[in-house]
């Protein structure tokens, strides 16, 4: 059949669509900015024609209806990364967590350890053979359609299309819905001069000709305030927002001295503004592709001087890294981050940097502490951490003792806080003979 005529034949209302998902079924909804808002809010809509109903993602960037509780023995959620929607119903029992590293999901879909039913996508019209892209999320999206029984797409003429590895065809579909609508924004962080001053520490580790990896919100925006004075820097990253254009059109960013994937921006998703996305669209310097390869820590390291930048929200004395939990309480997700610092740290030049302010909670809470919070989860291992950045300073651990590491920590922690860490510090590292 000609792929025109056999895109005809799929075109099903949103209605039509979601109700070829069974009760017990296991949906994947793509990921984060790629969500198909319009088949979420059908399925939703419709909450008492299923039971147990498992939906499964990363980043929430819709409204996470499925979590309310009228939605409970209808649909569960199984989240893989929280988020501002969806943590809630976590923390209280209402949905469930996941722990995985970023890069493997698409295995844990392809090898039967979450096995897909219906995969629920975003993509843009088909081209003139009837490839349809990815556009801004191919990440787990991907290997989610390629695993699933059923296959259902929203075609959005505002989703961009991207290239590299980011293309399904018309024949791989099973059900069309047509929908066009703004794909979902993320607008750019308000920057205070905290992450200022943990910006301009940040950015006198990075080198010329440098391939940055930069996560999401104000501490990554602000390393990019203080690198226009640095020449062909390089993008390989989990995701990119609107920090990078100015820096890209300033000639900062130039990709000429990347080891792999020359001259390209790497990426598996993004999310930002309009102006990113038009910025992506049908643009050939920009790639991206299934998170199982920029993620993996082996495809990193052969970037040369390779720089991960990732946030969190505890450091202990040893080095220990918290990013996902606040004490019992699941806060975020692993992500990408120990993909990162453990691809960064193994390439040649490279460094792996973890920033956070020295405080929360409007300077009452230290975030370098003498022991992480009960019942919190250790994300990046003391084995793995490398530089600690606050707005106080720089801590270097690779290669240091743990008397050595508490000491660094100290001297970045924020001041009202520093003599109790010392007084622990004494306690645990000081000579006892």
């Amino acid at each position: 059949m000609d792929w025109k005529n056999e895109y005809r034949s799929k075109l099903v209302s949103p209605r039509e669509a979601v109700k070829h998902i069974k009760s017990g079924d296991r949906v994947v909804i793509g990921h984060a900015a790629g969500e198909p808002s319009v088949l979420v809010d059908e399925l939703v809509a419709n909450y008492n024609e299923y039971r147990d109903v498992e939906i499964a993602h990363m980043v929430p960037m819709g409204k996470g209806e499925y979590t309310k509780l009228e939605m409970a023995g209808h649909f569960r959620h199984n989240s893989l990364f929280a988020g501002v929607s969806t943590r809630d119903a976590i923390n209280c029992g209402r949905a469930d967590y996941t722990p995985c590293f970023f890069y493997e999901v698409p295995k844990l879909f392809r090898e039967g350890y979450l096995p897909v039913d219906v995969a629920l996508i975003e993509l843009s019209p088909p081209d003139e053979e009837g490839y349809c892209s990815f556009g801004i999320s191919v990440d787990y999206t991907k290997a989610a359609a390629e695993s699933a029984n059923i296959v259902i797409a929203q075609i959005n003429r505002e989703m961009p299309r991207t290239f590299g590895d980011s293309f399904i065809h018309i024949s791989d579909i099973d059900y069309i819905v047509e929908a066009d609508r703004p794909i979902l924004e993320l607008n750019p962080p308000k920057i205070t001069k905290v992450e200022e001053s943990i910006g301009r520490y940040c950015a006198s580790l990075i080198e010329d000709g440098s391939t940055l990896e930069l996560g999401i919100g104000a501490i990554p925006d602000a390393i990019l305030l203080f690198l226009k004075d640095k020449k062909d820097l390089g993008i390989h990253s989990e995701m990119i927002s609107d920090g990078i254009l100015n820096l890209y059109e300033s000639g900062v960013i130039t990709n000429k001295k990347k080891s792999i994937h020359k001259d390209k921006i790497i990426v598996t998703f993004m999310m930002g503004t309009k102006r990113l996305y038009d910025f992506v669209n049908n643009n050939k310097n920009v790639e991206l592709y299934p998170v199982d390869y920029v993620n993996d820590p082996t495809v990193i390291m052969k970037n040369y001087k390779m720089i991960s930048i990732n946030s969190c929200i505890q450091v202990d004395l040893m080095g220990q890294v918290v990013s996902e939990t606040i004490g019992e309480r699941q806060f975020s997700g692993t992500g990408g981050q120990v993909d990162f610092v453990r691809g960064a740290n193994m390439a040649d030049g490279g460094k792996s940097i973890i920033a956070m302010p020295s405080t929360a909670a409007n300077n009452k809470i230290s975030r370098i502490v003498p022991f992480i919070d009960h019942g919190a989860s250790v994300t990046t291992s003391r084995n793995d951490a490398n530089y600690i950045v606050t707005e106080y300073g720089i801590a270097q651990l690779k290669g240091k003792t743990l008397k050595e590491r508490g000491r660094e920590l100290i001297n970045i922690a924020y001041p009202d806080f520093r003599e109790e860490l010392i007084k622990e510090w004494e306690r645990r590292f000081r000579d006892r003979y």
